[in-house]
């Protein structure tokens, strides 16, 4: 099959084309540099420039596709370690934001809107986020959104593709767990930091929930929900295993034997990142139940088997 994946230069979108490559399956990756992608995705991919608000250039290879997978959005937290200080929530980060992903997922209806024949599946990229701070509650697909910034962003970006549902494109939403596991990018090898230097802990008050996700399991759940007919509407993608971020920060103390006697004062979180300190500080008790409910099967469903593949 021929997958068009927008966004497939980060994390997520690196191991997926891997996969559906390693498989056989034809991909096309769209990216605003592609000059600078040879080496970052395997040679046989096929990457198109695209602007990350149109269709043009582009819009003709989603004719046909078998699926697309809009993956696209300029990341919350900042893309290393530099970027997660320097770039705060200030409005025009938070406008940066939230237009990324709102011009992408505009373009790729766009694309589906004109195509004649009419991919089977678009997977849209949400987050954890969609369902803001919530303490201890218990955060089912069915919970409603938050209210926060990160929440609102999230509320548009799942909405900025659903009028591809009534010209017959099923469509499946990946609301991501906080922090994908993996040691290529994103945000674990941050948290990885202070316990290499041993001076490792939770962060803030650590009883905040805490939602993960091996990459493996990421890159398996989406291809799940790909190869699912019946997968329609929002999926947690998350591994089974609730913890908090105290519960996780021993738990890889153990596995990589470091301390984990430190924590992060709140306020000095507050202090470095501002408003984006919410990413860290925020509970979110997040479950899967819709992809239980359809049988899907994870290969690391808790926290020390996770790891313990890393490391």
């Amino acid at each position: 099959m021929r997958v068009v994946i927008t966004g497939g230069t980060g994390l997520i979108g690196r191991a997926l084309t891997r996969s559906l490559v390693q498989d056989g399956h034809e991909v096309v990756v769209l990216s605003r540099n592609p000059a600078i992608q040879h080496g970052v995705i395997p040679p046989n991919v096929q990457i198109v420039a695209w602007d990350g608000r149109t269709p043009t250039g582009w819009g003709h290879l989603v004719d046909g596709a078998s699926a697309i997978v809009n993956l696209a959005g300029e990341s919350l937290a900042g893309e290393n370690f530099a970027a997660l200080i320097t770039k705060r929530w200030t409005p025009e980060q938070k406008r940066r934001i939230r237009e990324s992903r709102l011009n992408a997922g505009s373009a790729v209806s766009q694309a589906l809107q004109a195509a004649r024949q009419k991919p089977g599946l678009l997977v849209q990229a949400s987050a954890v986020g969609y369902y803001g701070s919530r303490g201890d509650e218990i955060l089912a697909e069915n919970a409603p959104p938050g209210s926060d910034f990160a929440a609102r962003v999230c509320i548009d970006w799942e909405n900025s593709t659903a009028d591809v549902e009534p010209i017959g494109v099923r469509r499946a939403v990946i609301r991501t767990s906080g922090v994908v596991l993996s040691l290529d990018g994103g945000a674990f090898p941050f948290m990885l930091l202070p316990f290499k230097f041993f001076v490792g802990g939770p962060l803030g008050g650590g009883k905040q929930w805490f939602s993960w996700i091996h990459i493996a399991d990421e890159v398996s759940a989406i291809r799940f929900l790909m190869d699912n007919p019946k997968a329609q509407g929002a999926y947690n993608l998350t591994a089974p295993q609730a913890l908090t971020n105290a519960e996780f920060s021993l738990i890889l103390s153990q596995v990589i034997k470091r301390p984990a006697f430190f924590p992060t004062p709140a306020f000095l979180l507050r202090l470095l990142f501002g408003e984006k300190s919410e990413v860290l500080l925020g509970s979110q008790h997040q479950v899967p139940v819709r992809l239980q409910e359809l049988g899907f099967r994870w290969q690391f469903p808790t926290a020390d088997a996770a790891l313990r593949d890393l490391f």
